[in-house]
């Protein structure tokens, strides 16, 4: 009995514990994996980190391993295994931060070490001249002058290798004190502070002869690797046409001098370009720190061609350089100075403040420095992924080879084959042709295109201000620079700032360019029938694709393919698609960014454009000459878009970007405008003048956009000011709205839609067509929706070039005068069914349409006149 009795206690204990089991088991708890059970799990979860529920079960039926578990218990362990996943990237993620942060701390330790030393320096001069003024009170300005006056840098014999090497020493030590110590009074870059996520520490000089920047930062690279990459000047620094060096001999500690001769590009046409004969030193200091640093030298160093040297003006390289120190976890700390007297006095008055800034040289050499250092270093740890298949070198080169041409057609130098068409001295655009040049690359001879005369480049630089301006141009000749003032331009753009202006050149080309002239310039690449005047009419649809290639690691370069959509108005083509393709670089459009460039330059390509396929850079350039203040405040918003419904989003208060010109970003910028045209010999003079008038025309559209896009004045659609009261869009579209259900007694907009600041963006999205025009003697349009404007193709800029008078024919010219008098008395009326044009000469057919009076409710006066299209369609 007793022992039936243990027996069944010792069922029941089994049972019990197969129950907890199980139970265990249910909810994913104390289950242990075998070694072969987790390589097969492991298996699948490379393949698909989340497997569903059934494939989870087709899992347990083809591994037999694995059939002793629950579909639940693997459902759990995906789960526990993506997040190890997760946790395993966020602490590499953490632990890059740390890096990162630990090197940045550093550098700040030396800054704030450096800044103590100057500090103390400064209080010790400040005791020394108050001590020389209580004793000899008679000899102050002496005095002063002797404290304050650094000794000029004696000259050491620069024709034999030790008074090279003298020089060498010397330029290393006064780099070192201005990358490391207080030579230089160095305040913070405005608007680039220092962080985890940022490039670096940035620096310019306050007070010291010249301009001068400094850049500090983290590279995941060797210093060996990074002063291979900034020694070769050319491909880091946009400006640099050629750097040829003369003469290499060792120095010691396996360092090298070298004699260096440099071409700078002019960034306008209103100035010649620069050159240097430095001298380069690299070398390894005691501490394993890399350091290579540069010094003009005196005499004429004038390269291998003085013709050549003769279009440059001498400037001065101060020392310079790079300083490379490795970490101890991998990767360098680099400390860059750049250091330039520009020679301002040899450029107008007007130009000076661009070759007497240090924030210009920051972005333009030492910024760009260290972020193409860091962009080498991310691409080669691949981080960095490109569409379209191309490779990040081949990406560069893109990018590389289209400022290089852009800079080369506004330089225009004569050993590159240029020369100046004549002109009676009275032209506004520069014409410079160069019968030498071709489309052919060396890599590929089957490119080029032999038929071609030559190329030919229409260029023009000016001021953008809010004043008169006067353009001026230089000849560059054999014996100087010759300036000639040719033509005075009216151009109230009211302080656009530069990446604002560009950033709308890029996204609404429409604006300012002639698809016909971009076919015209795109058919030097295809060998056809329509490859040169003679070409077929052809439509551009308006449309614009933009197909991104490649960025730099902040996105203050961007390198894209844009696709224009356009048809042939042949009828024997009308379905021929005569769509052109750009390659095309876009820059500076941060409008943070103090003192940056913005630049928007492009060619034509072919659809499928080979690596080494030829390149006709055309484009713009913006710069600004007076950068605000640390401590102006911003009246712009960093990220204004440009499309009507979120540029006109301001409210019915006064602009506060209207009323103080104090408090706009830059007060002027130079803006350089440069369009290349291939040419056969016979029609050159039939090129040039096209070219003239195309830039000429250019160059208006883009004063047009200027003041439409301007922060101080109004918004793209309402055009010009009517009056000092004008109504901004939003408060526009509410008097719409208004003045329509007041007359007509019904609602434009659904009830719901009419709210706040909604009835702008449902206005804008009506599918009638809805136009305003002004009331004056000849009515233009100031305002229209998407309809209006794809009823009468255009844009909103060209918008108020448009007549009331033009867009209907004969009959509905006459309908709208004999309802006009009672469209003034009762306030509305309806027009039958007829049909208008459209800018592009189509006819459109619309069902009927309403006009009305919009008031303005302050005063209730007549502000414009508003019209309705209902149904309309192209015929």
């Amino acid at each position: 009995m007793a022992m039936v009795i243990q027996q069944q206690q010792q069922q029941q204990r089994e049972s019990s514990s197969g129950s907890i089991n199980k139970h265990q088991l249910d909810n994913g708890k104390y289950v242990r994996y075998t070694a072969e059970q987790v390589e097969a799990l492991e298996r699948v979860y490379s393949e698909c980190p989340k497997p569903s529920s059934l494939r989870r079960q087709q899992l347990i039926r083809e591994c037999p391993i694995l059939s002793n578990i629950e579909p639940k218990q693997i459902k759990v362990w995906f789960q526990n295994r993506r997040c190890r996943e997760k946790q395993r990237k966020e602490a590499s993620r953490l632990q890059t931060v740390n890096r990162k942060l630990t090197a940045m701390n550093k550098l700040l330790m030396e800054e704030n070490d450096r800044l103590q030393k100057q500090v103390s320096q400064l209080v010790c001069e400040n005791g020394y001249m108050k001590q020389q003024l209580r004793t000899a009170p008679a000899t102050t300005d002496a005095s002063c002058d002797s404290v304050v006056t650094t000794p000029q840098h004696s000259l050491r014999d620069a024709n034999n290798p030790a008074g090279l090497l003298s020089i060498a020493e010397e330029t290393l030590a006064e780099f070192l004190s201005k990358a490391t110590g207080t030579a230089v009074d160095w305040v913070q870059m405005p608007g680039m502070k220092p962080g985890p996520d940022s490039v670096g520490i940035f620096a310019i000089s306050q007070s010291c002869s010249g301009v001068a920047a400094r850049a500090c930062g983290l590279v995941s690279l060797e210093p060996t690797k990074i002063a291979e990459i900034l020694k070769d000047r050319p491909s880091w620094f946009r400006d640099c046409r050629s750097l040829e060096v003369f003469t290499m001999f060792p120095a010691g500690n396996a360092g090298t001098i070298e004699l260096l001769y440099t071409q700078a590009y002019a960034p306008t046409t209103l100035a010649p370009a620069r050159d240097f004969w430095t001298l380069r030193y690299t070398t390894t200091l005691d501490n394993g720190s890399l350091v290579v640093c540069e010094r003009s030298l005196s005499g004429s160093g004038a390269g291998p061609n003085p013709a050549s040297a003769a279009q440059f003006v001498r400037a001065e390289m101060l020392p310079s350089g790079c300083l490379i120190r490795p970490c101890d976890g991998g990767g360098s700390i680099i400390h860059i100075v750049d250091h330039l007297n520009l020679e301002a006095w040899s450029v107008p008055e007007v130009l000076r403040p661009l070759y007497e800034s240090s924030k210009v040289v920051a972005q333009r050499m030492t910024i760009a420095a260290l972020r193409y250092v860091r962009q080498i270093a991310q691409e080669t740890s691949g981080e960095v992924v490109y569409g379209l298949g191309r490779q990040p070198a081949v990406l560069r080169t893109f990018s590389q080879r289209l400022s290089r041409g852009f800079n080369d057609a506004v330089n225009g130098f004569n050993d590159d084959g240029w020369s100046l068409m004549t002109c009676d001295g009275a032209e506004d655009v520069i014409i410079a042709v160069n019968s030498t040049k071709s489309l052919s690359t060396a890599s590929n001879p089957t490119n080029s295109l032999a038929f071609l005369g030559g190329i030919l480049c229409a260029k023009a630089s000016m001021l953008l201000q809010a004043c008169l301006f006067k353009i001026m141009f230089f000849s560059i000749l054999s014996w100087g620079v010759k300036m000639t003032e040719l033509c005075v331009f009216p151009f109230s753009c009211q302080n656009v700032p530069p990446a604002l202006l560009v950033r709308f050149l890029r996204e609404h080309r429409s604006e300012w360019a002639d698809f016909n002239v971009d076919a015209y310039s795109a058919a030097s690449l295809k060998a056809g029938s329509y490859a040169y005047p003679g070409m077929r009419p052809t439509r551009f649809t308006g449309s614009q694709i933009i197909m991104p290639l490649g960025h730099t690691i902040e996105h203050e370069e961007l390198l894209e393919v844009i696709r224009l959509e356009g048809h042939s108005l042949a009828q024997e083509d009308a379905f021929v698609s005569r769509d052109i393709h750009l390659l095309q670089i876009c820059s500076g459009v941060d409008e943070n960014a103090v003192g940056a460039c913005s630049e928007l330059v492009f060619a034509p390509i072919d659809e499928m454009f080979p690596d080494d396929g030829p390149l006709l850079p055309s484009g713009f350039r913006i710069i600004p000459l007076d950068s605000k203040t640390p401590d102006t405040p911003d009246t712009l918003t960093a990220h204004r878009t440009l499309d009507l419904t979120s540029s006109l989003e301001v409210g019915p208060a006064t602009n506060p970007a209207a009323g103080d010109s104090s408090s706009c970003h830059h007060t002027r910028s130079v803006l350089t405008i440069a369009f290349q045209f291939p040419f056969e010999s016979n029609l050159q003079d039939n090129v040039a003048t096209m070219a003239r008038q195309y830039v000429r025309s250019v160059i208006s559209s883009v004063q047009r956009v200027a003041m439409a896009i301007c922060p101080s004045g109004l918004s793209p659609t309402l055009g010009p000011k009517l009056s000092p009261g004008s109504p901004e869009a939003l408060t526009l579209a509410h008097w719409i709205c208004q003045s329509y259900s007041y007359h007509l007694g019904a609602e434009l907009l659904r009830s719901d839609s009419v709210g706040g600041d909604s009835v702008l963006k449902n206005l804008w999205q009506h599918s009638d067509a809805i136009l305003c025009c002004s009331l004056k003697s000849m009515p233009v349009f100031i305002f229209a929706n998407q309809a209006g404007l794809d009823m009468l193709e255009t844009t909103l800029v060209a918008l108020q070039d448009i007549t009331l008078d033009k867009i209907f024919d004969e009959s509905g010219r006459k309908a709208l005068c004999a309802d006009f008098a009672k469209l003034m008395q009762q306030g509305f009326t309806y027009l039958p069914a007829g049909i208008c044009m459209s800018t592009m000469g189509r006819h459109v057919s619309y069902e009927q349409a309403v006009a009305w009076k919009v008031l303005a409710p302050e005063d209730n006066t007549v502000h414009c006149l508003a019209f309705s299209f209902i149904n309309w369609s192209f015929v």
